[in-house]
C-alpha cells in the first residue's frame, strides 16, 4: 500500500501527488500550492453539495417504491402516475423553448458525422489504438472480417487469399463508386489515376482499359493528392465532409496485382474517442487513479507509448502525426492524423480512497476527475505537445450518469469552480451528458437547458438506461425477458426523444447527438445492417468497440448525410414522454421454467464473466462469450442491467434464491472453462467459499433492490479492494 502525504486540509495518496506534482503541474502555468487549496476550496463548497443530490435520489427511489407497493396487484394507471412523479418532482415543468449557445466546438464534434470510440484509459495500448484510428485501411478491416464471405474460396486462412483480396477490392471500388462516382464508369475499369489540367485548378483524371480519360461527376470532391500529378501516390477525396484516401503504389504487393496500381483505401473513420476514466475500468485507489491520469496526460502532452511484442520483434506504438497533401490548387492541406478526444470522468455516486478530505471523508471522485482531468488537458490548451489535440482550445468531457436538471447544474457549477481555479475561461470546459438515466430521459429538455453553455453531446445507451428502469420501477411489478425489453414502447421513445429534443434545442452544427455500443465486436456483418439505422435516425455519432468496426461504421456516413437527415426529422412530432414512462413489465405472459432458466443461464455467465476479470484481474472492459459462446463487450452498463434483471425476478417470485444461486455455480464451472486458457485466472467453482470474485456477483444480484439506482460500482470497488489488500 502506497503512502500518504499531507498537503493543507487533504490527504493524498502519494503516487498520485507525487504524478500531479512533479508531472502534471509543470508546464501549466500553475502553482501547485495554489492548484490544492483551490481542490480543497472546491471540496469544501461542492462535497456537501453533492451528497445531497444523491439523498434527494435515495428520497425520490424511496417514495416511488412505496407508491407501486401500494398499489401491489393492480393496473398501473399512467394518469396517476405521471402526476404522482410530477408531485415528488421526479418530473419538472418542461420550460420555454431555448437553443444552446456553445461555442468554440471541434470541427469533429459539429460539423462531420462519424464513429466514436470508448476505450479504457487505464490501457496504454488501447488508448493509442483508438486515439489512432482516425484513419482505417478499408482493405485490412474487409479482409479481416465477416463483412466479406468465406464462400466460394474466400477463406481468411493463414496466407493472403487472393480469392478474398479480390473480392475485398471489389468491395472498396463500389464503395467509391457510391461515395465518388465517375462519369459513365466504375473505379473498377480504372487503368490508372493522374491530376491534369495542372495550371487551371487540377481535375482528378481516370484512365480505362482502352485509353478514354473520365473525371469525377463531381469535380469538388478531389481535394488533394501526393506525389507527382502525373503518377500521384495518394487521390484525397471528400465525401459527406469526411476524407478518403486511394493509396496508390505498383510496388507493393496488392498494388503490383492491382489495374490501377491502388494497395489500399483508406477512410476517415473515428473521429472522437471517448477516453474512459468511468463504465470500462476498474480504479479503486490512488494507484489506479494515478495510472488512469498518467495516460491521459501522455495524450495530451503527445508523448505516450507502448512497446509490445509482435511476431518476434518489439513494436513501439505512439501517437500518429497529421497527414500532409497538395491541395488542388497547389497550396498545402494538413488533416489531423488522429481521433479528437474526450475523457469521461466518473458520475456524482462514486468517492474514492486517493483522497481524503478535513473530516476524514474519501473526496467525490466525479469532482477530482474533473479537477484534475482538466488540469491534465491545459498541456494541449498551452500547446505543449507535437499533437493537437482540440483545434477548438477546449476541453471536451463526458459526466455520465446525471439524475435529471439539478445534477447536470452542479456539473455545470462545478466546471465554472475549475475553471476559475485554472485560470480558464468561462466555458472552455465542455460537457456531453449521457441520457442515461430515466429521470434525465424524462426532464432531457431541462438538462440540456442546465448546461446549455457548454453542452457538446448528447446520446442513449440502452444498457445503462435499462439498469435505471428496472431500479428504478423494481417495485412496479417483474420486468420482460432482456431481449423483449428492445422491442417495447419505451425504448423508441426514449432513442426518438433524444434526437427530436437535441435537435430542438439547437444541437445540430454545435453538438453530437450519439447513439450507444454495438456489443458484439466479432459480428461486423451485422453491425453492418443494423448500425446504418444510427445515422438514419439522425445521430451524428455512434459508439463502436473497436478501430477496425470504426472503419466500417464510416462507410455508412457516406450512405447517409445525417444533416439532411436531421433537417427532415426536425419535421416529425416529437416523441411522447407518456411513452417513455410506460414501464416494460412481463405483464400477462407466462414464461415456461426453460424459459426462465435460459434467461437466468444467459445472464449469471455475463456477470460471472465479467466480475471475475474486474476483481481478479482488475479488468474494466472484456469481451465475455454469452450462452451461444457469441463474445459479447461488457462493461458495468451490461453488469448493471443483468444484475438488476434477475434481482427484479427475484424480488416478483419469477424465480427464487436458491434456484438462481445453483445458477450461479454451474455458470461459474462454465466461466472457469471459458477462461481455461489465461495464466491468470483463478477459477471460481473450486472454492466458492473463498473467491471474491464469486461473492461480488452474489451481492451484485442478491443485494441488487438495495444497490444504489442499481448501480455496481460501490460493491464492485469494495470487493476489489478487499482482493488487493488480500495479495499485498
Amino acid at each position: 500500500m502506497s503512502s500518504r502525504i499531507q498537503q493543507g486540509s487533504l490527504n493524498i495518496d502519494s503516487t498520485l501527488y507525487q504524478l500531479i506534482n512533479e508531472q502534471v503541474i509543470p508546464g501549466t502555468g500553475i502553482n501547485a500550492e495554489d492548484f490544492w487549496q483551490s481542490f480543497a476550496d472546491i471540496l469544501k463548497d461542492l462535497a456537501p453539495k453533492n451528497r445531497e443530490l444523491l439523498i434527494k435520489r435515495d428520497d425520490l427511489q424511496h417514495q416511488i417504491d412505496v407508491w407501486h407497493q401500494e398499489r401491489a396487484g393492480q393496473t398501473l394507471d399512467p394518469v396517476e402516475y405521471k402526476q404522482f412523479l410530477q408531485q415528488i418532482g421526479y418530473l419538472v415543468p418542461e420550460g420555454d423553448d431555448f437553443e444552446v449557445t456553445t461555442a468554440s466546438v471541434e470541427p469533429e464534434i459539429a460539423t462531420q458525422a462519424g464513429p466514436q470510440l470508448v476505450v479504457p484509459i487505464m490501457n496504454a495500448r488501447f488508448a493509442l489504438n483508438a486515439a489512432n484510428a482516425r484513419w482505417g485501411s478499408l482493405y485490412d478491416a474487409l479482409y479481416g472480417t465477416d463483412v466479406i464471405s468465406e464462400e466460394d474460396g474466400a477463406e481468411k486462412g493463414g496466407s493472403f487469399n487472393p480469392v478474398r483480396g479480390a473480392k475485398v477490392v471489389g468491395y472498396a471500388r463500389e464503395f467509391l463508386d457510391e461515395a465518388a462516382p465517375l462519369n459513365g464508369v466504375s473505379h473498377k475499369d480504372v487503368t490508372k489515376y493522374s491530376i491534369s489540367n495542372v495550371s487551371k485548378g487540377n481535375t482528378l483524371t481516370a484512365t480505362l482499359e482502352n485509353g478514354e480519360e473520365v473525371t469525377l461527376i463531381e469535380h469538388s470532391q478531389f481535394i488533394g493528392y501526393r506525389g507527382e500529378a502525373s503518377a500521384p501516390s495518394c487521390i484525397l477525396l471528400k465525401h459527406n465532409n469526411l476524407h478518403i484516401e486511394i493509396q496508390i503504389d505498383p510496388s507493393a504487393p496488392i498494388g503490383s496485382v492491382d489495374a490501377a496500381g491502388v494497395k489500399d483505401v483508406l477512410v476517415e473513420a473515428a473521429l472522437t474517442t471517448i477516453m474512459d476514466c468511468e463504465d470500462s475500468v476498474a480504479a479503486v485507489d490512488g494507484e489506479d487513479k494515478a495510472l488512469a491520469y498518467r495516460n491521459w496526460l501522455g495524450l495530451m502532452k503527445g508523448d505516450l507509448q507502448e512497446s509490445l511484442e509482435k511476431n518476434g520483434k518489439t513494436i513501439v506504438r505512439s501517437l500518429n502525426p497529421d497527414r500532409q497533401y497538395t491541395s488542388v490548387s497547389g497550396g498545402e492541406i494538413s488533416l489531423k492524423g488522429r481521433s479528437m478526444l474526450f475523457v469521461r470522468n466518473v458520475g456524482h455516486l462514486m468517492t474514492n480512497p486517493a483522497i481524503i478530505d478535513e473530516n476524514g471523508n474519501e473526496v467525490p471522485e466525479g469532482i477530482m476527475d474533473g479537477m484534475i482531468t482538466s488540469l491534465i488537458a491545459m498541456h494541449d490548451l498551452k500547446g505543449n505537445s507535437p499533437y493537437q489535440n482540440s483545434t477548438a482550445n477546449s476541453i471536451n468531457i463526458v459526466k455520465p450518469k446525471m439524475h435529471g436538471p439539478e445534477e447536470v447544474a452542479f456539473t455545470n457549477e462545478l466546471f465554472g469552480r475549475i475553471e476559475d481555479a485554472l485560470g480558464l475561461e468561462r466555458f472552455t470546459i465542455k460537457v456531453g451528458i449521457m441520457d442515461e438515466e430515466r429521470r434525465t430521459s424524462v426532464n432531457l429538455k431541462e438538462c440540456i437547458r442546465a448546461a446549455k453553455d457548454r453542452v457538446v453531446f448528447i446520446n442513449t445507451g440502452f444498457l445503462d438506461r435499462t439498469g435505471d428502469e428496472i431500479h428504478t420501477s423494481m417495485e412496479a411489478g417483474p420486468f420482460a425477458p432482456k431481449a423483449q425489453l428492445k422491442t417495447m414502447t419505451w425504448i423508441g421513445a426514449y432513442e426518438d426523444q433524444n434526437v427530436d429534443l437535441g435537435l430542438a434545442c439547437g444541437l445540430q452544427g454545435k453538438a453530437q447527438i450519439g447513439k450507444g455500443m454495438w456489443p458484439e465486436p466479432d459480428n461486423m456483418a451485422k453491425m453492418m445492417e443494423a448500425k446504418l439505422g444510427h445515422p438514419k435516425a439522425g445521430a451524428n455519432t455512434a459508439w463502436v468497440p473497436s478501430p477496425t468496426a470504426a472503419t466500417l461504421h464510416a462507410l455508412h456516413y457516406h450512405q447517409v448525410s445525417v444533416p439532411s437527415r436531421q433537417k427532415e426529422l426536425r419535421e416529425r412530432v416529437r416523441a411522447n414522454v407518456d411513452d417513455i414512462l410506460t414501464i416494460p413489465l412481463l405483464g400477462n405472459q407466462n414464461l415456461t421454467a426453460q424459459d426462465i432458466q435460459s434467461e437466468l443461464d444467459n445472464n449469471t455467465q455475463g456477470i460471472l464473466g465479467y466480475v471475475v476479470r474486474w476483481i481478479d484481474q482488475g479488468v474494466g472492459c472484456s469481451k465475455v462469450p454469452d450462452i451461444n459462446d457469441v463474445g459479447l463487450m461488457e462493461d458495468r452498463a451490461t453488469l448493471r442491467i443483468s444484475s438488476q434483471h434477475i434481482a427484479n425476478w427475484i424480488r416478483h417470485g419469477i424465480c427464487d434464491e436458491a434456484q438462481v444461486m445453483a445458477t450461479m455455480k454451474r455458470m461459474a464451472a462454465v466461466v472457469d472453462e471459458q477462461n481455461a486458457g489465461d495464466p491468470n485466472y483463478r477459477n471460481m467453482a473450486d472454492d466458492f467459499e473463498n473467491s471474491i470474485a464469486f461473492s461480488a456477483a452474489c451481492q451484485l444480484v442478491f443485494e441488487g433492490c438495495a444497490q444504489p439506482s442499481g448501480y455496481t460500482e460501490p460493491v464492485l470497488h469494495a470487493m476489489r479492494l478487499k482482493l488487493k489488500e488480500s495479495t499485498r
